[in-house]
């Protein structure tokens, strides 16, 4: 029998406390309609009383989202919770949860409460946040670090005042998945209207156990988790939407999401550019290398049978497909693959020989390009006839610019012209012109690497021609002429490829 599990995203509220991880309320709304569209339940659009623009971004998110529940943060004070309200006021599923410390430290330190004291502020809380709504969460804040009876008596109290949504948050993250799990058990098991609401976890990352808390505390009953994407958080961050989610996938089928899991990765990567917190490499699920081998065993085993190496396909959350990744440590099984990728019919006794470069290449390179593999079979091969620039005009006004460009290839020359917003825009275009090839900029940096007013700048960039991506790179005392050679590099590089394409080697 299927047991449903709430995802409860709060990106927008937690995840932007992440040191540096601001987000304006234009973001967070894109965020939030890609939100909804991978069918999270809840998104925790932010804290009302805590800024004017968190309001506004409240407001805004709740005016336009459909089917997703939207929920302010607010301390169990009035004005947290009119303050809520007010944000909320146009949602058409909106929650207000509301919170208040239950820890020894926290009530004696921040709060400087008695026990009956944050019991009463609790129940007013919750009744009068169902004044302005049906749906009430409530938060034990650090109470992991509770006490187990004073945790029943107040959840106990505020179910009956109408909270329906009952979260333990692992506030510092200093549970373990047994303990979590314990937890769980003794509230639902204690508390004795448990059964009229739900029960909720928000597990912080300090110690590396968020996922592994939050789970934990699903098996023993718990029906909702509290994440957010890639982890973003106070401190270490947050339970992972994606590692969440995909674990629940894949050990626990009987634990079902709605989450649209093949919008994992769109996701991740529009939180990351907005936020400006890369996802490390080796992240579960989302990062760069999650489906990714270069052992050469590993290499072996997954051409036999994926399932060796893979728990998860990779389709499964967005990403195109697995990727060899071609280094030192990958075998002939993997450079035979990649050349059979590039069209390149490599017979046995050459492809000896062209693993031996191939090694030799990999102890100077960390990573090995499409662009690498190509060069090694045109030394094989003894092949280049590519673009050379001759010369280049551009001629800058108010309204844009014009480029010209002179190139030559096998013996001929040729010259084009175009507009463009500005001087390397132009030239690049006329390149096309001369070429017949449209190229599109996915990546162009420029830095200087010599001193002085007639200091070198090397332009380093990556172009699509299509669905094929390749870099260039050069310098110039002429950052426009450094633009043009890096991109004939990258444009050469193609025209070598459809040369020595379907060549027997």
């Amino acid at each position: 029998m299927k047991k449903n599990v709430t995802i409860f995203d709060t990106t927008l509220r937690d995840g932007e406390q992440s040191p540096g991880a601001s987000l304006s309320s234009p973001q967070k709304l894109i965020i939030a309609r890609e939100l909804e569209k991978m069918k999270v339940d809840v998104i925790e659009a932010g804290f009302a009383i805590s800024s004017p623009d968190d309001f506004k971004s409240i407001e805004r998110i709740s005016s336009v989202m459909k089917d997703v529940t939207v929920c302010s943060l607010a301390r169990a004070m009035e004005k947290d919770i009119a303050a809520a309200a007010g944000a909320l006021s146009k949602a058409r599923h909106k929650r207000i949860h509301t919170f208040i410390a239950t820890s020894p430290v926290h009530m004696k330190y921040k709060l400087r409460m008695s026990k009956s004291d944050v019991i009463a502020s609790a129940v007013r809380a919750v009744k009068l946040s169902r004044q302005y709504c049906d749906e009430v969460e409530f938060s034990c804040e650090d109470a992991t670090r509770s006490d187990k009876k004073f945790l029943c008596e107040i959840v106990e109290k505020v179910i009956s005042a109408g909270a329906g949504i009952i979260n333990i948050p692992d506030t510092v993250g200093y549970s373990y998945p047994e303990e979590m799990g314990k937890l769980i058990s003794y509230l639902l098991e204690n508390v004795k209207n448990s059964h009229k609401a739900v029960f909720s976890v928000h597990c912080h990352n300090d110690l590396g156990l968020a996922t592994a808390n939050s789970l934990s505390a699903v098996l023993a009953g718990a029906r909702q988790v509290e994440c957010t994407v890639n982890g973003l958080g106070e401190r270490a961050g947050n339970a992972a939407l994606e590692e969440i989610v995909m674990a629940l996938n894949v050990r626990f089928p009987q634990m079902k999401t709605r989450v649209n899991t093949r919008a994992i990765a769109r996701v991740s990567g529009m939180v990351s550019h907005m936020t400006g917190i890369v996802v490390q490499p080796n992240k579960a699920v989302v990062g760069a290398n999650a489906f990714a081998h270069e052992a050469g065993i590993h290499q072996d085993g997954m051409l036999k049978k994926a399932q060796t190496y893979e728990i998860m396909r990779p389709e499964d959350v967005g990403i195109s497909g697995t990727q060899f990744v071609l280094g030192k440590h990958s075998g002939r099984a993997a450079l035979d693959k990649k050349l059979n990728e590039l069209g390149f019919q490599v017979e046995k006794d050459k492809l000896n020989g062209l693993f031996t470069d191939f090694k030799k290449l990999a102890d100077k390179k960390k990573k090995i390009y499409d662009e690498d593999i190509i060069a090694l079979i045109e030394k094989d091969m003894g092949k280049r006839d590519g673009f050379e620039l001759k010369n280049f005009e551009v001629h800058t006004t108010p309204s844009g610019s014009k480029g010209v460009v002179t190139l030559k290839k096998g013996g001929k020359t040729f010259t084009g012209s175009a507009s463009g917003d500005g001087p390397v825009d132009s030239v690049l275009k006329a390149v096309e012109t001369v070429s017949g090839r449209e190229g599109k900029l996915t990546d162009y940096s420029v830095k200087s690497i010599t001193v002085g007013k007639d200091a070198q700048g090397e332009v380093r960039l990556t172009a699509a021609f299509g669905k094929k991506v390749f870099a260039g790179v050069s310098s110039s005392t002429d950052i426009i002429e450094a633009s043009i050679l890096a991109y004939l590099s990258a444009l050469n590089k193609l025209e070598m490829q459809k040369c020595l394409k379907k060549v027997k080697v």
